[in-house]
C-alpha cells in the first residue's frame, strides 16, 4: 500500500496557539473538547480544540473529520494503530501536522470539563500547572513503523475478511441473491440514474466533479445519513435518506426526502423513534450490512438502469480502513450489484456533457447570421437596419464631441 500524502491546503487550516513558558519550552494551548464517540464530537469541535477521543485503529473518515475541524491536537485514550491492519487515520493527521497522543490516561475524560484551557506539551495534558495525563507522542516515523508491522500481519486479516464474508452470505443469501426484503418505496428510478452520497472519502471533491452530470441526467440522489447534508451543503436536496440516522441532521429528514430506516436483522429500529418524533414516517429496511449497502440493494432492486457512488469504499485498502466484519456485506453488495455500480471518480473522469461549448458557441453563431440575412432580405428589415446605422452615427456623433 503506498504512503498517503496529504494536501499542503489541508494541513494549513489547522490553527494552532502556541505559548512559551517561562522555561523557553513550547506548547499548545487551547479548549478541550471530550467524547468517546469520533463521530459525535466532530459535530462539536471548533478551530483551535484539543480533541480527546477513544478510538482504536484510527480510520481515515474519522481523521479527516478531525482535520477538517481545524483541531489543535488529538489525544487517544486507546492505541491509533493497534497492529491488526494498516488503518491510515494516524498517518492522516501527522502528516497534516497535528500533534498525536497515544494511550492517554483513560481519566482523563471525568479530569477535563469541555471548554475549559489546558495546555499540550508533548506527551503531558496540563490544567494550569497541575498534570492531568500523558501518553506516548506519535510522529511520522512512529506512525510509519506501525504502519509496517501491521502490513507484515494483513494475510490474517485478509483470512478473516473472507471468513466474515462467507458467514454474511451463508445468513443473508435470500436478500444478496434473490432481494427478498427488499421493501417497496414511493419514489420511482426505474430506468434512471442513481447517485448514492456517503459522507466518506473525498466526497465533496466527488459531488462537485459530478456538477455537469448531475445537471444532465438529473439521477435521483439518495443520501446515506450524513450524506444527506452532504447534498443539502452541495446545494442539492436528497430524494431518499437511508441509515439509522445517528449521523444526519434534523433539517435534512426534514428536507421533504423519503426516509428509508435501516433497521437491525430482528426488525429493532432505533432510528424510527426520532423519525417518528419529527411527526414523519419511514420505510423499515431489516438488513445485517451497512446502510451504504441498504442504499445500493434499494436502487438496485427498484430498478436503476446506474448507480453512482459518492465516498463509498472502493478499495482493498478502504475496506480493510474500517476494521470491522461489517464490511463483508459490503463486498457482497458490490458483487450483487455488478455493472451497474461505478465509482464517482470513474463518472468524472470518463463523462463528457454531450453538448460541447463548441458546439453551443456555433449554434449561438449560426442562429445570429440567419437573424441578420433575414432582417437584411426584408422590407421590414431594411427599415430597422437604417435605423440602427443612424442611431449609431447619433452616438458616434456625441462621442467625438465630447473631445473636441
Amino acid at each position: 500500500m503506498r504512503a498517503m500524502k496529504v494536501p499542503t491546503a489541508l494541513g494549513a487550516r489547522i490553527p494552532r496557539i502556541r505559548r512559551a513558558r517561562p522555561d523557553g519550552s513550547a506548547g499548545i494551548t487551547g479548549p478541550v473538547r471530550s467524547d468517546r464517540r469520533t463521530k459525535n464530537l466532530t459535530k462539536r469541535l471548533r478551530p483551535g480544540d484539543i480533541a480527546v477521543i477513544d478510538h482504536v485503529d484510527l480510520d481515515r473518515v474519522s481523521a479527516e473529520a478531525l482535520v477538517e475541524c481545524g483541531v489543535a491536537a488529538v489525544l487517544n485514550v486507546a492505541t491509533s494503530i493497534s497492529g491488526r491492519y494498516p488503518n491510515l487515520g494516524p498517518q492522516l493527521l501527522v502528516e497534516a501536522g497535528i500533534p498525536l497522543v497515544d494511550d492517554v490516561d483513560p481519566e482523563v475524560f471525568s479530569r477535563v470539563r469541555d471548554g475549559e484551557p489546558v495546555r499540550l506539551e508533548g506527551g503531558v495534558l496540563y490544567r494550569g500547572s497541575a498534570v492531568v495525563a500523558t501518553g506516548a507522542v506519535q510522529d511520522v516515523a512512529s506512525v510509519e513503523a506501525a504502519m509496517a508491522e501491521a502490513r507484515a500481519g494483513l494475510s490474517v486479516q485478509l483470512e478473516a475478511f473472507a471468513a466474515n464474508t462467507m458467514e454474511y452470505l451463508r445468513r443473508e443469501r435470500a436478500l444478496l441473491l434473490d432481494g427478498v426484503g427488499v421493501p417497496d418505496i414511493d419514489t420511482r428510478m426505474e430506468g434512471r440514474h442513481a447517485l448514492i452520497v456517503v459522507r466518506g472519502y473525498h466526497y465533496r471533491e466527488d459531488i462537485a466533479a459530478l456538477r455537469s452530470y448531475i445537471r444532465e441526467y438529473r439521477p435521483i440522489m439518495i443520501g446515506v445519513d450524513g450524506g444527506a447534508d452532504a447534498l443539502l451543503e452541495a446545494g442539492y436536496r436528497p430524494d431518499i435518506i437511508v441509515g439509522d440516522f445517528d449521523s444526519v441532521s434534523d433539517h435534512a429528514l426534514t428536507s421533504g426526502a423519503e426516509l428509508v430506516v435501516h433497521a437491525y436483522r430482528d426488525g429493532r429500529a432505533p432510528g424510527l423513534k426520532r423519525v417518528h418524533d419529527l411527526g414523519h414516517q419511514a420505510v423499515v429496511f431489516p438488513a445485517t450490512g451497512t446502510s451504504e449497502d441498504v442504499a445500493m440493494m434499494l436502487a438496485d432492486d427498484s430498478g436503476a438502469a446506474l448507480i453512482v457512488a459518492v465516498g463509498t469504499h472502493a478499495t482493498l485498502e478502504e475496506f480493510l480502513d474500517k476494521g470491522r466484519a461489517g464490511m463483508a456485506s459490503t463486498f457482497l453488495t458490490r458483487l450483487r450489484v455488478g455493472g451497474k455500480l461505478v465509482d464517482a471518480k470513474g463518472v468524472s473522469r470518463l463523462y463528457r456533457s454531450r453538448i460541447s461549448p463548441w458546439t453551443l458557441l456555433a449554434l449561438v453563431a449560426a442562429s445570429l447570421l440567419t437573424i441578420l440575412v433575414a432582417a437584411y432580405s426584408s422590407p421590414a428589415g431594411q427599415v430597422y437596419i437604417t435605423f440602427l446605422a443612424v442611431r449609431w452615427d447619433a452616438f458616434l456623433y456625441w462621442l467625438t464631441g465630447l473631445f473636441t
